[in-house]
């Protein structure tokens, strides 16, 4: 499972905030890889997958974040994300990252951190 997460007091806020909450099934797709980005997300309770080409490359429970690439570089989505459990998640879309970053600083860095260790994990992993 991905070790850095979201500043627990910003996934506090998201949570009581009472903006969407998404609710996936163990074995749902939540999002496929290609698809449009429009939002990020936040797991709030739960954990989901993160495949590429049907391999698991990561595991995201509470607190963690996924989509954000695809946020950011405005890109389709390069990865499919399942549900690893029952999971409530919490959609971040443009407007809101951007109120994030520029209100919470230590949520840009958390995407940044959380950015930064998946690039080391590929890394690691294609250097064997």
């Amino acid at each position: 499972m991905s070790h850095i997460k979201i500043n627990p007091a910003t996934h506090e806020a998201l949570a009581g905030a009472g903006g969407t909450m998404q609710r996936s099934a163990a074995g749902e797709a939540v999002l496929s890889a290609g698809d449009d980005a429009k939002e990020m997300f936040v797991v709030s309770q739960g954990a989901v997958k993160i495949k590429v080409n049907g391999e698991t490359i990561e595991e995201v429970g509470e607190g963690g974040i996924f989509g954000e690439m695809a946020l950011i570089d405005y890109r389709k989505r390069s990865a499919d994300v399942v549900a690893a459990t029952d999971c409530e998640i919490i959609p971040i879309d443009q407007r809101l990252f951007v109120i994030l970053v520029q209100e919470t600083p230590f949520f840009a860095l958390d995407v940044m951190k959380i950015l930064a260790e998946r690039l080391r994990m590929m890394n690691t992993k294609l250097n064997g």
